[in-house]
């Protein structure tokens, strides 16, 4: 499954290839408590239709309702971009969903040629960050490397900047059970899932895999190498044979992968660590990023609960809790993977 976003990048495209005309809605500030956060975008088509979603559901149909009084145009050539506030007082903040008397301001940007949806879902698909900027004065946008973890900001009064990252991607390393838990579940919440498997005996793994999910019979440390982990990268082994599992993680600790972690018993996960630095040269550094047992510590016991607690910590350490979480946590705690 295609993040939101992009689902919502792609949606406009192919509404603006049908000769619809499309509102981006980008939300650019939030204060309090906001359902979405700053960068989430929704797409609204001068029938009424979206993709996409900016609050809880009210923000819009708000919207929408503006668009069918012709409060909101979008119309590019004679329509620019503008910002609009939903939930300044508390009244407004129960009206539109916004809890705790949240705020948050929209930017609403009619789509043209200008717009350079098609650059932009381009690099995107090549795992690369942008930075869009959007002139209001001409509604014209340019692109620029960026950062996929940087907030919307304005460069001055007449350019909104927001940024855009790739898919976050998942690399489980090992066949069976709880990689079929966890790639389902990681699938359903964006991430582009890959497992990897060279044993013969789960050459029949994808057959039952959901759609999507892509299987390889690489070694591990081929595919590493083949893929190149970036910062929007998790890899997580799961075999319980050690010849592939740290074939995996040598490199994997290697690359500006945001989570490298790999399931075994606390007693395992130290021999690891010990055989990686003795043997294979990995320094303390490289060694302090990876995340074994991997997972939150709930008190799984199945493949199911297992996949869940490893998917949470995956997560958690994406959105930069995971440090937090671990701090909150009890100095002893039972061991939860096999």
């Amino acid at each position: 499954m295609e993040p939101l976003d992009a689902q919502v990048l792609r949606q406009s495209l192919q509404w603006q290839a049908q000769g619809q005309r499309v509102l981006l809605v980008t939300v650019a500030r939030t204060w309090g408590s906001s359902p979405r956060p700053p960068g989430s975008l929704m797409a609204l088509r001068e029938d009424g239709l979206t993709v996409g979603s900016v609050s809880g559901g009210c923000v819009e149909d708000d919207l929408v309702h503006r668009l069918r009084q012709g409060d909101i145009g979008l119309d590019a050539a004679t329509d620019r971009p503008r910002l609009v506030r939903y939930g300044v007082t508390t009244e407004q903040a129960h009206r539109f969903g916004l809890p705790c008397g949240g705020t948050l301001e929209l930017m609403l940007e009619p789509l043209s040629a200008h717009s350079r949806l098609a650059e932009t879902l381009a690099a995107l698909e090549q795992r690369q960050s942008l930075q869009r900027t959007l002139d209001l004065r001409s509604g014209a946008v340019t692109l620029a490397p960026g950062a996929h973890d940087a907030v919307p900001h304005w460069a001055d009064e007449h350019h909104f900047v927001s940024q855009l990252g790739p898919q976050a991607r998942l690399l489980l390393i090992g066949a069976g059970d709880l990689s079929r838990y966890l790639a389902g579940m990681a699938r359903g919440m964006g991430f582009d899932v890959t497992v990897c498997d060279p044993r013969p005996e789960h050459a029949a793994w994808a057959e039952g895999a959901e759609p999507g999910i892509g299987f390889s019979r690489e070694m591990p440390d081929d595919l590493v190498q083949r893929l190149r982990p970036d910062r929007r990268t998790a890899v997580v082994a799961v075999s319980h044979d050690p010849k592939l599992d740290d074939l995996a993680l040598i490199d994997a600790l290697q690359t500006e992968a945001f989570y490298v972690g790999a399931i075994g018993s606390r007693r395992n996960s130290a021999t690891r660590r010990q055989r990686l630095r003795e043997h294979f040269g990995l320094s303390d550094a490289q060694l302090d990023r990876l995340r074994g047992p991997a997972g939150l510590p709930i008190g799984s016991k199945t493949p199911a609960e297992i996949a869940l607690s490893i998917l949470a910590e995956v997560v958690a350490t994406k959105n930069g809790v995971a440090a937090a979480l671990a701090s909150s946590q009890p100095s002893t705690q039972a061991v939860t993977h096999p």
